[in-house]
């Protein structure tokens, strides 16, 4: 139930007008409270304070509401009937969308030919938990890893192998690319022999082409393994700039209909400037002077093939914040030249950073790769629980781990940065995930020892009971919003309110001791489940394992 949507429009069609309802800083005052009478006191030529009166009479009618009164300057305070409480949050979820959609989400975007590393993390952390988010609503998704693998890097590492040999793992593959990048830098006659090999591998020389499904491999599988470590649904489809050169030439044409493809010193480049942009628009560049495909023109296509295939009502993409202006132009020409009716939309994150507000590097200066990264919250999961005197085994440990890098991304605003500290985020304590898997644990510790819960008619609740029930009724207000504004950090923000009121509940809230009657003890075991459903629910669309123990 949406409570806060069920709540609003009730007192809304009951007063006639639109008014906010909010939740008070200190719910000692009340459950909520609306402005009604603030914002219809003009109209009806009176004071907030003297409408509000008028008002309350109005407000007590309706049969969830058991008090209201006036605060301030005329802000009425509503608390709401125990009863209604009791069983809307006793009643079955359902979140699902009345509108569901067709979705393409494109996040991944790792590169063949490279070691995934820590600029992959929010791509990866950010788009599964909105994949997950959507299919919880109801919404059809289908995901799209859209690999770096047919550009000027394929053409380096191909020159390389034909000169050195062929990589026997996939650490041996990752120094390539490096490594003839660098000799590209000194070395022209280098990078004009790379740049010879993309074109002539686009152009489907068999040679290369047999190399390049070599080295795919051994990049495949790397890639499979970082996305297990991280649990991460499997993508539903790996398919990058290569997959979408078949049809680059039929959006070409496309651009050629509408008159939008412009030569210029030999490449082919789009104009989407406009005169309402206050900011530089650079062209977008459809084919390279030397007849390669580019990424803008992948992008296209790439649009142009998922909307011929799969039709979908919204295509969405992760990616790093510089890439913004990319997606600007590549979503201005694919509506200037109709490829699309879809939705297009863009979520561009932040970087993390080190104590120093710097790019997170390894200790030798280098990009930490995520595996790296992975092994290096572990060892700081399992110093501190030695330090604690407890001993857990590898598989809780990782969990733990796992919890405390996704949480933790996902607890921050994707646009901006943030400071990736694995000593901080790895606490047991504060807003971290590890904090999150503990309060779950307990509440399924508490249950596996209650055993069976015996029903119990609507009781009278404390307020640390109606608090959290309270919160565990404002999830689906929560699931949906963080949809809409594309917002991952909604879902873990509130997993940490919620594990708060969960933690000070149990405190206050004693359940299994020997002194606690028979009715309180099944209504504060069905509280229990309540909100341990409702966390682990949170849990799952961050991708988290809860352990069994910790």
């Amino acid at each position: 139930m949406n409570l806060y949507k069920y709540i609003s429009e009730s007192i809304n069609n009951k007063l006639g007008f639109a008014a906010n309802l909010e939740v008070p800083r200190n719910r000692a005052f009340g459950d909520f409270a609306t402005n009604a009478a603030m914002v219809g006191a003009k109209s009806a030529g009176k004071n907030p304070r003297e409408l509000a009166g008028e008002i309350i009479p109005k407000l007590r009618d309706l049969d969830f509401i058991a008090d209201a009164s006036i605060a301030g300057p005329g802000f009425i305070n509503i608390k709401l009937r125990d009863d209604f409480i009791w069983q809307s949050a006793a009643k079955p979820h359902n979140e699902k969308t009345t509108a569901p959609k067709k979705i393409d989400l494109d996040y991944g975007g790792y590169n063949v030919g490279k070691a995934l590393h820590i600029g992959h993390l929010r791509t990866s952390i950010v788009g599964d938990t909105f994949n997950r988010i959507a299919k919880y609503l109801g919404h059809t998704t289908k995901s799209y890893n859209h690999i770096g693998d047919w550009g000027r890097p394929m053409g380096l590492i191909i020159a390389w192998i034909l000169e050195y040999g062929m990589p026997k793992n996939a650490d041996e593959l990752n120094k390539i690319y490096p490594a003839s990048t660098e000799r590209a830098k000194n070395d022209d006659a280098w990078m004009t022999r790379a740049k010879k090999i993309t074109a002539g591998l686009q152009s489907g020389n068999p040679e290369y082409k047999k190399i390049y499904d070599a080295f795919m491999k051994i990049s495949l599988a790397q890639m499979d393994t970082v996305l297990h470590r991280l649990n991460l649904l499997p993508f539903d489809a790996t398919m990058g700039e290569r997959g979408v050169a078949p049809y680059v030439a039929d959006t070409q044409k496309i651009l050629e209909s509408h008159n939008l493809l412009t030569e210029s010193d030999g490449a082919m480049i789009v104009n989407v400037k406009t005169d309402d942009d206050t900011a530089p628009m650079p062209p977008l560049m459809f084919r390279t002077s030397s007849g390669t495909q580019t990424y803008a023109a992948a992008d296209l296509s790439a649009i142009y093939y998922r909307t011929q295939t799969d039709n979908p009502d919204i295509i969405g993409y992760f990616t790093d914040s510089r890439q913004n202006l990319h997606f600007q132009q590549v979503f201005r020409v694919a509506k200037m030249a109709n490829i699309t009716n879809a939705e297009l939309f863009h979520t561009g994150f932040g970087a993390l950073t080190g104590s120093d507000g710097k790019p997170f590097k390894t200790r030798d200066g280098g990009v930490a790769e995520l595996l790296d990264i992975l092994d290096m919250v572990n060892d700081a999961v399992r110093t501190r629980v030695a330090d604690a005197g407890k001993t857990l085994d590898n598989e809780t440990i990782s969990s733990i781990a796992l919890a405390a890098v996704k949480f933790n991304d996902l607890l921050h605003d994707v646009r901006a940065d943030y400071v990736f500290d694995p000593n901080q985020i790895t606490s047991f304590e504060g807003r971290t995930g590890p904090y999150i898997l503990y309060t779950a644990v307990r509440l399924n510790s508490v249950l596996k020892r209650a055993g069976n819960i015996t029903n119990t008619t609507a009781p009278e609740l404390t307020d640390d009971e109606r608090n959290l029930l309270i919160e565990t009724l404002d999830f689906e207000r929560t699931v949906h919003s963080a949809f809409e504004n594309r917002a991952t950090d909604m879902i873990a923000n509130y997993a940490y309110d919620l594990c708060q009121l969960i933690n000070t509940f149990y405190h206050n809230c004693p359940i299994l001791r020997d002194d606690i009657d028979e009715n309180t003890r099944a209504k504060r075991l069905t509280i229990t489940q309540i909100a341990r459903d409702t966390l682990a629910t949170a849990i799952d669309l961050m991708g988290l394992k809860i352990p069994d123990e910790m």
